[in-house]
């Protein structure tokens, strides 16, 4: 009989009970915790920062001196200069792709070292690396490829109805197609929805079961996918029941880690507005050292509060896959064998010899002489 989905939240919780809490090692939890943030692997809402909007409030407040902490008003912006700043801001943007992009192909590694870290109860980042980087490259250009088929299916779905709107021209004259554009908004609406679920469900499926397909038969991803679709067909709908559970627990998991992160938030958040205070009755204004700094403690902050999070989720980072291993080790017969390995039977020892005769305790008496004579 198949273990079901719901069969397998008891043997999760258990692994990650044993990896995690029956012998506590910091130095595990915090290498957990940068596996959970590289892979991607973070199930607390909470961690959006908005809490920075007390920031701004801060910051927006009108000042009472011209030389107050970001009271003086940007300088004006020379037209002989705009050529300066689109240059600055095209380089921005080329930045931002280079470092997306080299985040997804170390995304695309640590999958592979957060698989392994859960399925050895260990993990060690650096042998780690050395093992999957080829096969994370080869799962990074199965994230290229999935993200440019998202990106190209969203400019199809939304091109041709605008593109039929403006042929027809209902732009033109808005107020006599009201009603189309209404009834065409929300069937776009419904068609972007279901795309956009199709799209986290591959996702999903790929990061829980094509990764430890790859991993384990050192296949390419489209093999991979071939493996795993044939692997699925027989049992779909016991597939789509794991998918609707993960997405409750996800749930759960979500809220009860928001609340946990409320803790390290408020740790970091509460000395920044203090600092940003001190920095306003010190009358300190805008220049370009105060914008330097701004930028750089800002970003200190979000990757310091974002890995504190990260720390506190670790139950969460070693569940879900761990969840993921027990429902697909009962399908695929290599994970099954390194999840739950048989005990080696251990060979009877060899039967002592029969003794022949009781050995006496005692030495034996020395021969008594013989008479003289």
């Amino acid at each position: 009989m198949s273990v079901s989905a719901v069969d397998c939240v008891q043997p999760a919780i258990q692994h990650t009970r044993e990896q995690l809490f029956r012998r506590f090692r910091i130095g595990q939890w915090s290498r957990l915790a940068l596996v959970g943030i590289l892979a991607a692997e973070m199930h607390a809402s909470g961690c959006n920062f908005g809490n920075f909007g007390n920031l701004g409030q801060v910051l927006s407040q009108p000042p009472r001196r011209s030389n107050e902490f970001l009271a003086a008003p940007f300088p004006n912006i020379d037209p002989a200069r705009i050529a300066q700043y689109a240059g600055l801001i095209a380089a921005a943007i080329l930045l931002a792709m280079i470092v997306f992009f080299l985040f997804l192909y170390i995304n695309s590694v640590f999958r592979f070292i957060l698989f392994e870290s859960v399925l050895r109860r260990e993990c060690s980042i650096g042998e780690g690396w050395q093992r999957w980087h080829r096969t994370g490259r080869r799962f990074f250009l199965w994230q290229l490829v999935l993200m440019f088929s998202t990106w190209l299916a969203l400019g199809v779905l939304i091109g041709i109805p605008v593109l039929f709107a403006l042929s027809a021209g209902w732009f033109r004259d808005a107020k006599n197609h009201v009603a189309g554009m209404i009834g065409g908004a929300v069937l776009l609406g419904g068609i972007l929805l279901i795309f956009v679920l199709a799209a986290a469900i591959v996702q999903i499926l790929a990061k829980d079961f094509l990764v430890p397909i790859m991993a384990l038969e050192n296949l390419d991803f489209a093999d991979g996918w071939s493996r795993l679709l044939a692997m699925m067909r027989p049992e779909l709908g016991k597939y789509v029941v794991y998918l609707l559970m993960k997405f409750v627990l996800s749930i759960a998991a979500a809220i009860v880690f928001s609340i946990v992160a409320i803790i390290p938030m408020l740790v970091v958040i509460l000395p920044t507005i203090l600092i940003v205070l001190a920095g306003k009755a010190a009358g300190m204004g805008w220049n370009a050292a105060t914008i330097s700094l701004i930028i750089i403690f800002g970003t200190m902050i979000v990757l310091v509060l974002m890995y504190l999070v990260a720390l506190v989720s670790v139950p969460a980072t070693v569940f879900f896959p761990a969840y993921a291993m027990y429902f697909f080790a009962a399908r695929y017969p290599n994970l099954g064998a390194l999840l739950n390995p048989v005990p080696i039977p251990v060979p009877p020892a060899p039967e002592a010899p029969p003794v022949l005769g009781t050995p006496s305790l005692s030495p034996p008496l020395p021969p008594e002489p013989e008479p003289i004579g």
